[in-house]
């Protein structure tokens, strides 16, 4: 089920929701670049587990309209807009890579809704005290997130043609990350049903313009709006040590700072292995 979804300051937000309508609730937040086609289990999983998942485009992803200058924190308003027009009082919150700090923002922010969250590859606040925050990261991150610091319009206009040509062929953006992928992540989007998903997903992602992409970036290199240190609710947070995207340093930093936090540290596991992880976790959101 599709809908649009109006925030209070006009903007509107493509909202999915898929599973059972009647299940226990979960918000998925997408990675980055994504939109809400990204990965998910498939409706009949959903239904055998009484669970129904919302994911919704981020500003300036898909059709939801650009929020310029968003922080993370600025996710919270969008999740509690959603949850109200869907009449939902409580419900988890999982996100993956780009997501996850996003989740971690409603846990922060929401803790009298937000029963149970998943942050999984997530990356630290850029502002991470005794982290070395590039330490493991691919060069092409590396670069990505040093401009989107020190030059917002610099990562803009490295992001906007980019953008393009993934929008006219999706395959360039897998294409483009192939030499930097682990072998563990060549295995997972080696996969046919995972591919075609991921283009599917980026594809969306950029059909309007490259802004969603380009303020996640800067989101991420600025101060996120919260202090992980003030979540109480349960967290889990799951992490690839192969990982060169989001290296595992993060959550290794993340644990030792929100209490009472659970880290899944997988030996063997690299970025794109949290597609496989995420079935069992969103299990783990509702056990409670």
């Amino acid at each position: 089920m599709r809908r649009r979804v109006r925030a209070a300051d006009g903007r509107h937000l493509m909202v999915e929701r898929l599973g059972d309508p009647r299940g226990r609730p979960v918000f998925l937040l997408h990675g980055t670049p994504g939109s809400r086609l990204g990965p998910a289990p498939r409706g009949m999983v959903l239904y055998q587990r009484g669970m129904q998942l919302i994911a919704y485009d981020r500003p300036g992803y898909g059709g939801s309209d650009r929020l310029e200058g968003r922080s993370v924190a600025d996710v919270a308003q969008d999740v509690t807009t959603i949850a109200d027009a869907l009449g939902l009082e409580r419900f988890a919150v999982a996100g993956r890579s780009g997501g996850a700090p996003h989740a971690l923002a409603c846990a922060a922010l929401l803790p009298d809704r937000v029963t149970r969250t998943a942050a999984l590859v997530t990356l630290a606040p850029w502002d991470a005290v005794g982290l070395d925050w590039f330490e493991g990261m691919a060069a092409s991150n590396v670069r990505e997130y040093t401009t989107a610091h020190q030059d917002p319009a610099g990562v803009a206009a490295r992001l906007i043609p980019r953008a393009a040509a993934i929008r006219e062929n999706p395959v360039r953006l897998l294409d483009d990350l192939r030499l930097e992928l682990t072998d563990s992540d060549r295995m997972v989007v080696s996969d046919a049903g995972v591919r075609t998903m991921l283009l599917r997903n980026y594809q969306e992602a950029l059909r309007g313009s490259a802004y969603g992409w380009i303020d996640d970036a800067v989101a991420f290199a600025s101060p996120w709006g919260f202090d992980p240190a003030d979540i109480r609710g349960p967290v889990l947070l799951w992490h690839g040590e192969k990982d060169v995207f989001s290296p595992v340093g993060h959550s290794r930093w993340l644990a030792e700072r929100i209490p009472g936090a659970t880290a899944v540290l997988e030996p063997a596991a690299a970025h794109f292995d949290a597609l496989h992880a995420l079935p069992r976790i969103l299990t783990w959101l509702l056990d409670d």
